[in-house]
């Protein structure tokens, strides 16, 4: 009996322990993705290009890793609630018949094409946040036309962080909380790396392929020096986002200007109130409260969010990241021809 007893136990015990590690939701390390995935999202962001689109991942989340093994590519949106109510039809009737044909039809997310990087606004964040509301890990592709034709595959995975998620459900962007969380500009976003996954045959036969294919245009191309349209739009960008940032900077400085000429008033207003006390207190009557929640000079002022002026130095940050690399490549094609003529 004794020894029934105690394997009901270690058997009740094995069964906690199988549902807490359940809830244990292991880190996401890395997304894979097919390969033929991507060259349908290269497809469709480069044949609408400068126009923005979007479309739907499909695949498996498998532990630390989100498989992406499909897509397909949304309609172009209107501001029209009978557009967006179709478009919402589409995707269902499209999982739909992903489902009938036996393909893997788990949304994990959706990817999106951007042009020089301008892909950190509050829109992204707000369609993470309800993307988040059913599905427990998702993640957003970002695919750049304009610096894929710098000869880099401008493809990445985003992620939100976790803390920043929590502030933001909150809503609550104030300097004390950001403090509190340890949260800075740089921990708005958390980029996945990208593993590209083929199948046996197709590696077999692209690598059959490979050593018949000539030399392509494309392989000069990468050769050429002409970046300075793709310089100068950024510097433009750059631009944008420093007199937006100056201008966030102007609401903090209002911010605080009100805030030092409203403790300015309140401390003189207590000073006064204490001194009609004591004169109250010395003809024996009862003194006033020292704050008086009525009056508005105690009314607390709403600090401004600084959501907006993270996002605007982190795209500050992607376009000087996005300069810098393409002038160190212009340096090494220098370089490059400079030996060249040496010969």
């Amino acid at each position: 009996m004794a020894n029934q007893t105690t394997a009901a136990a270690a058997v009740a015990r094995s069964f906690l322990q199988a549902a807490s590690s359940e809830d244990v939701v292991p880190p996401l390390r890395v997304v894979q993705i097919e390969g033929l995935a991507i060259l349908k999202i290269i497809k469709h962001c480069k044949d609408l290009s400068p126009s923005l689109v979007t479309g739907q991942l499909l695949g498996l989340d498998v532990g630390s890793v989100l498989e992406v093994t499909n897509c397909f590519p949304f309609p172009m949106r209107e501001e029209d609630d009978e557009v967006e109510a179709e478009g919402a039809n589409y995707q269902l009737e499209m999982m739909r018949c992903l489902r009938e044909v036996n393909v893997d039809n788990n949304t994990v997310g959706w990817y999106q094409s951007t042009l020089f990087g301008s892909y950190q606004t509050v829109e992204l964040i707000e369609t993470f946040m309800n993307y988040q509301e059913n599905i427990r890990r998702c993640v957003c592709i970002i695919y750049d036309p304009s610096r894929s034709n710098q000869g880099v595959l401008a493809l990445k995975a985003l992620k939100l962080s976790d803390s920043f998620m929590d502030l933001h459900r909150n809503n609550t962007f104030t300097g004390e909380k950001l403090r509190e969380k340890n949260l800075s500009w740089v921990d708005i976003f958390e980029e996945i790396p990208i593993k590209v996954s083929n199948s046996s045959l197709i590696s077999a036969f692209m690598t059959d392929l490979e050593a018949d294919l000539p030399v392509t245009q494309c392989d000069f191309d990468r050769l050429q020096f002409s970046s300075s349209p793709f310089v100068e739009r950024n510097m433009e960008f750059l631009i944008e986002c420093m007199d937006d940032m100056s201008a966030e900077q102007q609401k903090f400085q209002f911010y605080y200007r009100n805030l030092s000429r409203q403790q300015a008033q309140q401390q003189a207003w207590i000073q006064k109130r204490r001194a009609e006390n004591m004169a109250r207190k010395a003809a024996g009557e009862e003194p006033l409260p020292e704050e008086d929640p009525l009056n508005p000079i105690f009314k607390p002022i709403p600090e401004p969010s600084r959501l907006d002026s993270f996002l605007i130095t982190n795209q500050i940050a992607n376009y000087c990241n996005q300069v810098n690399g393409v002038a160190g490549q212009n340096f090494n094609r220098l370089y490059l021809m400079k030996a060249l003529q040496d010969d």
